[in-house]
């Protein structure tokens, strides 16, 4: 049987045999889950290897590409913002960033740009991996295009526009970079191994992903001004970009952050313990509260699936996500399956990454299945 690493409390025993099945079967290649119950890190195991040829195993510090589970960090930083009074949910955008009032974009609030209802899910074309990280060319493109639909009606996943909005209203009222401000105000206060890029000296310890082989073709019959052809032509990372040097010194808060299970866990712990975590308040109650907002609650118009949304974060609603049960629970997951889920009503965080990436829109099977392993082990405790 292969071996699962690290610590695992009696009644998440479950969430380790699942693992070491999917690691044995082959459908896992490298990963972590973590698990934090009101502070206590009651999960946090890792097992498989970092390469396709089985020679280097997951270590406990080893970091992976987070696809849009990167989405989780940035959104937090704005809620930092939010919480401080710099950033507010209410204002428009073009109140921080002038520019941004072009082409009748004068309207669009804060809270649309975190709700994804702003109308600015990708580039207008034409728009390359070079302009993508140019952070000054990406978002004067944004600030220069007119919205794809009326802003606030409707939500419009942002897949890679929303690290370059988020990236750009951070550093307008904070002085830093939407990397050194996730650094300096989430990773080093919550001891948490995460980051918006990555820093050279910790590439050794990088796991490459490593693509599906099931990614569903594109259909022939794509309507060129539907929302969802517009975003994903306007939206040019691609998974041949992941894991090379130009990737790794971007900062492209909605898609290159880097960490492991246990330190997205630790950061995204601060929202399931309601703005406190690792002995500090970063938070207060009410803003955590904002999350819960809804901003748009129905088909979105790129995913083609119902989707409520909230401040910076997607929320549990009936048939969301397999294994997710209802409630004070708000989540974000990243193409191929990584994902952190914060459970309020529960103080329960669970992330999990990985390097074999899965298919489906809201984590894989296998997100799925250790997701309804950890709920289940928690009502069994009740």
């Amino acid at each position: 049987m292969t071996t699962v690493e690290g610590t695992c409390s009696n009644r998440f025993e479950s969430v380790r045999a699942a693992l070491a099945t999917h690691l044995e079967s082959g459908e896992e290649l490298g990963a972590s889950i973590a698990v934090d119950v009101d502070g206590v890190m009651e999960v946090d195991i890792r097992g498989g290897y970092t390469d396709a040829a089985h020679t280097v195993p997951w270590h406990q510090d080893t970091l992976v590409g987070l696809w849009s589970t990167s989405k989780t960090l940035t959104n937090l930083a704005a809620l930092l913002l939010i919480d401080r009074g710099a950033l507010d949910l209410h204002r428009p955008v073009a109140h921080y960033w002038p520019d941004f009032a072009a082409q009748g974009k004068q309207g669009i609030e804060v809270r649309h740009v975190l709700g994804h209802t702003s109308g600015l899910s990708g580039w207008e074309q034409p728009f390359t991996m070079e302009d993508l990280y140019d952070w000054p060319t990406a978002s004067a493109r944004l600030a220069a295009q007119a919205p794809w639909w009326e802003p606030g009606t409707a939500s419009g996943y942002h897949m890679q526009t929303q690290g370059q909005l988020v990236g750009e209203l951070v550093r307008r009222v904070s002085g830093r970079t939407l990397a050194e401000f996730v650094e300096t105000e989430i990773a080093r206060p919550l001891a948490a191994d995460v980051q918006i890029g990555a820093r050279q000296a910790d590439w050794p310890r990088i796991s490459a992903l490593v693509p599906s082989s099931q990614v569903p073709a594109m259909p022939e019959d794509l309507d060129p001004e539907a929302v969802f052809t517009r975003t994903m032509l306007g939206s040019p990372a691609r998974d041949e970009h992941v894991d090379t040097p130009r990737w790794r010194q971007a900062e492209l808060g909605a898609v290159n952050g880097h960490g492991n299970a246990r330190g997205l866990a630790r950061a995204l712990s601060v929202i399931s313990r309601r703005g406190e975590a690792n002995g500090l308040r970063l938070l207060s109650q009410d803003t955590v509260d904002r999350i819960f907002d809804v901003q748009a609650d129905g088909t979105d118009l790129f995913l083609g699936v119902p989707v409520r949304w909230g401040i910076g974060y997607a929320l549990a609603q009936p048939r969301t996500i397999p294994g997710m049960p209802t409630g004070r629970i708000c989540f974000w997951a990243g193409w191929g399956g990584s994902i952190v889920v914060m459970d309020l009503d529960r103080r329960v965080t669970f992330a999990y990454t990985m390097n074999r990436l899965g298919t489906g829109l809201l984590g894989s099977d296998r997100t799925h299945n250790y997701l309804g392993c950890v709920y289940d082990a928690l009502d069994a405790a009740n």
